[in-house]
Parts: C-alpha cells; structure tokens; sequence
C-alpha cells in the first residue's frame, strides 16, 4: 500500500505535529491511522505472546517486524511463497520493516563485524555461519516480504564513536541509501530514508539535507536507540534533524519506547516510534503505570512496577484504574503477581496486552492535547504526576 502523511495542526508552543497517515492498497482502498502513533514489535513475524486480534484490540496501527531475523528463518522465499508477510502472519494492517542494520550492528555475535564499501560481513547468531549484507540484498529481502514501508540499509555507529567516525559512517550511509533506492522495485511498498550523524548538529543537518536530495516516501532519525545512548544526546539528535526533513513527509523514531522519550520526541517533531519494550518488559514481571517512578536497572527513573515484588500479593486493584485495556478491566495485581511468580505465560500475555495498550493510549492523549494547543501543558502534568 502507497503511504502518504497530511499535517493537519502544529501545536502552537513546541514541534509537535498532529496527522493522519494514509495507506492506499492497489484497489483504492485506504486505510487512515492517527498520528502521533506508537507501532508494536512483531521481530519474527509476531508481537511477542499476542495474537493479531489482540495486538488490534490494542488500538495498534501499524506493526514493525525484523528484515534481519526473517532473512534467517524462516526466509524471505518462504513468505513470498506464502503471500506476502500480511498473510504468513495474519495481519492486515500496515506492516514496516526494518533494514536488518541495526541487528548487524548491535548483536553479540556480530561485534568482530567487518564493514566494508559493499557491505557488512558478520555471523549468524543462530549458528555462526558467514553472512554478508548489502543495501541491495536488505532491499531485495524487504521488497519479497512485501511489507508496506521498508527501510533503507544504513550503518549504526556505536553512541561511543568520534565525530571523524560519523562523517565517515554518514557519507557511507548515504551511497548506500542510493543504491537501495536504485534496486527497489516493489511498486505497492514505500521506502523510507534514515538520518544519522550522532549528536552533531552540522553533521545531523548535512545527513538530513543529503538524505533528502536522494527522495524518500518518509523519513526516520536513527542512531538514538544505543543502550549506551544517553537522553540529552537524543534529544539533540531529535532536534538537529527534524528541521530539515520535509513538513509533509512522516518522521519516524527508531527503537524508542519509553513514555518519557515518546512525549520528548513528539515535543520536537516525530510522527511514529517502535520498540521492543513493553513486551519485554512484560516477560520480566513488568507493568507501565503513570505516576510511579521507580529505578529500573539502568538506573534511570522510569514509569513501571514490578509485579514480582511481594507487595502485591494482596493487592486485588487493577495495575491502573484508569486504564481501558482487557488486563486492567479484567485481572488484578494480585493474579498477576500470582502468574509471574509462578512462570505462567499468561502472565507475560496479559502484561504485553497492557503495555502495548499505555503507550498507545499516551499517544492518543497526545493528540488531544495537540489538537487543543496545550501539548506543553500535557507534558509538564506527565511530569508531575
């Protein structure tokens, strides 16, 4: 489907931007989404524990999956033969798909990596056998899974690195970029560009300007999703590339989940985020919740509770009153307290359903609050609570 993004209001006071995003299927069907919006992580075909009925109960738009892990298994041949990634996994809704970079990049197994002009040569994290990616072979894998909106092959320089590195990496990104674009060939798929330049204004500017020259469908700030990445240089990074991509083209923040960064980003201008968050989190006895701000293991404050803490075992409220998922109309903390203790998947289900759902939910006040000009307003009360 053919993607197209319309700016409807600009909060008076910040960045952020209220819009729709519009896909149009080959029969001139459309399908219309909300902006901003948060996209669920379905790496291997599958939001971790969720069904796709589930996964839409949500409120879910669009949903990423992973170029790297499903060139692996169980192969793009596989689910071209099978129709197209919307119908090897059932949904049908719009699907991203990642470029595979990020994974070459960042895995373990990958860490003696050799980048090259052509590409990037690693080893399989399943069974450590040769590999060598391309941007011609991450385009031709995106364009047999048929997702509708690919993304270009583009180093990830580690947050550590130097600023001669970036300019080096960037200038590399971008001859990349243009030979995807160049082997692209899928005509109901749409091919987004990736900025990258570290927290360097010049060189975010310069990627940016450069990334446009060569034409995308939309556009995504890349380089922010580091472990080691710290939140100010995210920021900066935010805010050295918005200003040059186009007005009416969606913007889109890879990797980033969590609340606070959602309402940071969209402060300066982002559309779309993804991340792998809320059902890992939900795998390890987690639940987002307003106003709690506990110390996570990387040490930042962040807005959840543990079920696993004993706390719990008596507390038969909701994990939110205010919450309108299944899990919080449904269950209380008590049972899922229960649940975790005991390894019952249910329990990572049921905190999935309820992760997934808060962010989505944060979104959609977001938009409220654009509509009505008080964006800043809302994030000072986030900040309060």
């Amino acid at each position: 489907m053919k993607v197209r993004y319309e700016l409807i209001h600009k909060d008076k006071k910040t960045g952020a931007r209220y819009g729709k995003v519009i896909f149009t299927a080959p029969d001139g069907t459309e399908q219309e989404y909300e902006t901003p919006m948060f996209m669920p992580v379905g790496t291997q075909a599958t939001v971790k524990t969720l069904s796709p009925e589930q996964v839409k109960d949500c409120g879910a738009g669009i949903i990423l999956s992973n170029t790297y892990h499903l060139w692996l298994r169980p192969t793009p041949e596989i689910v071209e033969k099978a129709g197209g990634l919307h119908e090897f996994m059932n949904w049908h809704g719009p699907i991203l798909t990642d470029s595979g970079g990020y994974q070459v990049f960042s895995l373990a197994h990958n860490k003696k990596k050799d980048i090259t002009e052509e590409g990037v040569h690693f080893k399989s994290e399943l069974d450590g056998k040769k590999l060598f990616l391309t941007p011609e072979e991450s385009i031709r894998i995106q364009n047999m899974l048929d997702s509708d909106i690919a993304m270009s092959f583009d180093e990830c320089p580690p947050a550590t690195a130097d600023k001669k590195y970036l300019k080096n990496s960037i200038e590399r990104t971008i001859r990349w970029a243009k030979r995807g674009k160049a082997v692209f060939n899928n005509p109901n798929q749409n091919l987004f560009g990736i900025v990258q330049g570290g927290p360097y204004e010049d060189l975010r500017r310069w990627s940016a300007e450069e990334t446009v020259k060569i034409g995308f469908d939309g556009y995504a700030v890349g380089g922010v999703a580091n472990d080691d990445e710290c939140k100010d240089d995210m920021y900066k990074a935010i805010e050295y590339s918005c200003p040059y991509l186009p007005e009416d083209k969606l913007r889109y923040l890879m990797g980033v989940g969590e609340p606070v960064d959602l309402l940071e980003g969209v402060k300066r201008g982002i559309d779309i985020f993804d991340c792998v968050s809320p059902t890992r989190l939900a795998r390890h006895g987690n639940a987002l919740v307003p106003g709690v701000r506990e110390t996570g293991i990387s040490g930042l404050k962040e807005n959840r509770i543990n079920l696993k803490n004993a706390k719990f075992t008596d507390d038969f409220s909701p994990i939110d009153e205010h919450c309108d998922c299944y899990t919080c109309k449904n269950y209380t903390r008590a049972y899922l307290h229960h649940l975790v203790k005991c390894d019952e998947q249910f329990g990572a289900s049921l905190l999935s359903i309820h992760n997934i759902r808060f962010l989505i939910r944060l979104t959609e006040q977001m938009r409220e609050a654009i509509k009505e000009d008080r964006y800043e307003e809302f994030v000072e009360e986030f900040y309060k609570k």
